[in-house]
């Protein structure tokens, strides 16, 4: 488990690249036959990749040292989407098969949690958000004809995309974790753009379906105070609420978005007019 702390908006004008990085850059989230964990103590989100090898991979039981409970979902609850081969995830005896652009709700108080391949030849990548939950939901697999999709932006400002909300008050209840996936349509390079912030939540993006020397230039910071991360495939950024959240690709790219915070309102968002950039 890696701890991030909380980074003030202030502390943020100040950091070089390296610090920026350092700070909400997660540079490897998928390690073969490991689960990864960065906890970050901004709305104490703990975001990971889980790829299964030879054996069915579990939760460390000593994750409860961090989060203070007797073991991982005891007080939290998960969301993960799969953007790899076939898996199967067992959650206290019940068995989910989760295909590739399907995700996974997994509510608070699942104790026996396991994830492996359905076919060793083609291992399975699950990204996953988890988040402190107060409340007890059934867990439930979301394909992506159940995700609720919205499409936005335009070809000829490069920003057509369609949204895919997968873990929304409206398509699963959840205590506060809220996911989903945007894909880019052909000839689009960016997402989120003209972008927003939101006080009342922070946002963590994870891009994903790129080349090996294809990049995302991702734009944070206040709007007055803009920075920017070069992000490659497979990475995550940590979006504070301070903090705008936008891209650009060098090429095309998929992302995949989860918040937590005050509320679960997705248009909850105070939008940043593109005069007011700097």
């Amino acid at each position: 488990m890696e701890i991030r702390q909380p980074v003030h908006s202030e502390h943020a004008r100040t950091l070089d690249t390296a610090g920026l990085r350092r700070h909400f850059l997660v540079e490897q989230v998928f390690v073969p036959g490991a689960i990864t964990l960065t906890y970050s103590q901004i709305d104490r989100i703990i975001v990971g990749g889980i790829a299964p090898a030879g054996v069915p991979l579990v939760f460390a039981a000593d994750l409860g040292k961090h989060t203070g409970t007797a073991y991982f979902l005891e007080r939290r609850e998960l969301g993960l989407i799969n953007i790899g081969g076939d898996a199967v995830v067992t959650v206290d005896g019940t068995r989910f098969d989760v295909k590739a652009e399907e995700a996974l709700y997994i509510g608070k108080g699942a104790r026996d949690v396991q994830f492996a391949n359905a076919d060793p030849a083609r291992p399975a990548k699950l990204y996953f958000n988890s988040a402190p939950a107060h409340a007890a939901f059934p867990t439930r697999k979301i394909t992506l004809s159940e995700a609720s999709p919205e499409t936005l932006g335009d070809a000829k400002t490069s920003n057509r995309r369609t949204i895919y909300k997968y873990i929304v008050p409206n398509v699963l209840p959840s205590c506060q974790l809220v996911m989903g996936m945007t894909k880019l349509a052909e000839g689009s390079l960016w997402n989120t753009m003209p972008c927003h912030t939101h006080d009342r939540r922070m946002e963590v993006y994870f891009y994903f379906n790129m080349q090996d020397d294809g990049v995302v230039f991702h734009m944070m910071g206040q709007p007055q105070e803009t920075r920017h991360l070069v992000v490659r495939n497979e990475q995550a950024v940590i979006s504070p609420s301070w903090s705008i959240h936008t891209g650009v690709g060098s090429q095309s790219y998929t992302f995949i978005w989860g918040m937590v915070g005050e509320n679960q309102v997705f248009p909850d968002m105070d939008h940043v007019k593109m005069v007011d950039l700097r």
